[in-house]
């Protein structure tokens, strides 16, 4: 049973007491109701730059907000390029960027993406900094119903079903490009009979890129010499430069130097090719009697074939960092539309040039620093 108390008067004290405490008490709540409220706007207001357009819109692009988690920009024309190359079709569609830079830690960049998933974005590109690594974000965006889409750098297979789309260049089949044209080239050098002898140089031994990029070379190689069988070739092992002008310098100047019946020289990056050339001048090989091949279509590498369309570089493949980036951005809205006939195996690979001295005058823009698609 319920106890009963009886109800005592209260003094005139206590009466005023109770209501000085009465109205501490509800200017308190109020105050309460109100810091609640200005945290609710505050909140709508981190999510009104994803919210303002209507789905509608926002499946033309317009409005569209894409996360994009760069795995580093500083020190690297190319990666500017590509974020460039993104902004650039971003704005054509009427989309907006928020671009994050995890400059190389990948820790950071799982920290950049849960970022990207807090402000709301409707969509993530990333650019990932270890294929496996990152595989946290990956859950993460999964979780949150938000679709990725990858470029440049692959994903773990591991992670592969939970991204919709990667965006990148077929490496074999730019490398070949190359490889077609440094064969040729050398049929018109060194005739029908003569020799060749080739060497390539990479980043990192066990790479796969620089394997990807050797093969492709390789391949496009052996489809103009299988016509020419009076020609010998011989590979000599790979050297590696780290992707840079000062390591690989060293390695070329050494084969080189043991090797001057050197005809071919394959640099996998043109970001290298300023190493290799002063270890190929060291080594007293650089002038009309070597062929330099190289990959990634950089804009000093075009303007060196304009400026000297007969000197050892006859060719540049163009991996086309500002096209990637653009294609990147399409298959977001792609992505956001759930239109996986965009992107039927979930890669995306652009179409790749090699530049020549014969057509080094149709891509040269001087305000670039990589080759694009003619448009």
């Amino acid at each position: 049973m319920p106890i009963e108390v009886a109800a005592q008067p209260l003094a005139q004290g206590s009466v005023d007491m109770s209501n000085a405490i009465a109205r501490s008490r509800g200017r308190r709540i109020m105050l309460g109701v109100v810091a609640l409220a200005a945290t609710a706007v505050v909140l709508a207001g981190c999510r009104a730059s994803t919210d303002t357009a209507s789905s509608e819109d926002k499946a033309t692009g317009k409005g569209l907000v894409i996360g994009w988690s760069q795995r580093g920009i500083s020190g690297s024309d190319w990666w500017k390029t590509l974020v460039d190359g993104g902004q650039a079709e971003a704005d054509k569609i009427g989309a907006k960027i928020e671009l994050l830079d995890a400059n190389g830690d990948t820790v950071r960049q799982n920290a950049d993406v849960q970022t990207l998933i807090t402000k709301g974005v409707d969509v993530v590109i990333m650019n990932a900094n270890d294929p496996i690594g990152v595989g946290p974000s990956v859950q993460a965006l999964k979780d949150a119903g938000i679709p990725l889409v990858t470029v440049n750098s692959n994903l773990d297979p591991s992670l592969v079903p939970d991204m919709f789309c990667y965006v990148a260049e077929d490496q074999v089949q730019t490398g070949s490009l190359a490889g077609e044209v440094a064969a040729t080239k050398a049929l018109a050098k060194f005739g029908e009979s003569a020799p060749v002898k080739i060497v390539g140089i990479g980043g990192f031994p066990g790479d796969v890129l620089s394997d990807l990029r050797w093969n492709g070379f390789m391949k496009g190689y052996g489809s103009v010499m299988s016509a020419h069988t009076g020609v010998k070739t011989t590979t000599l092992d790979m050297k590696y430069g780290e992707w840079k002008p000062d390591k690989a310098l060293a390695p070329i100047r050494d084969v080189a130097t043991a090797n001057p019946d050197l005809n071919i020289v394959y640099s996998m990056s043109d970001v290298m090719n300023g190493g290799v050339v002063q270890g190929l001048q060291q080594a007293g090989l650089w002038g009309n009697g070597v062929i330099l091949a190289s990959y990634d279509g950089g804009m000093v590498s075009v303007k060196e074939m304009m400026d000297d369309p007969t000197g050892p570089l006859q060719a540049t493949a163009s991996n086309q960092p500002w096209d990637q980036g653009a294609t990147a951005v399409k298959m977001a809205l792609a992505a956001f539309n759930k239109d996986q006939s965009a992107c039927p195996d979930q890669t995306k690979y652009i179409q790749t040039t090699v530049v020549t001295p014969e057509n080094a005058k149709d891509y040269y823009v001087a305000g670039d620093t990589y080759v694009r698609a003619k448009q």
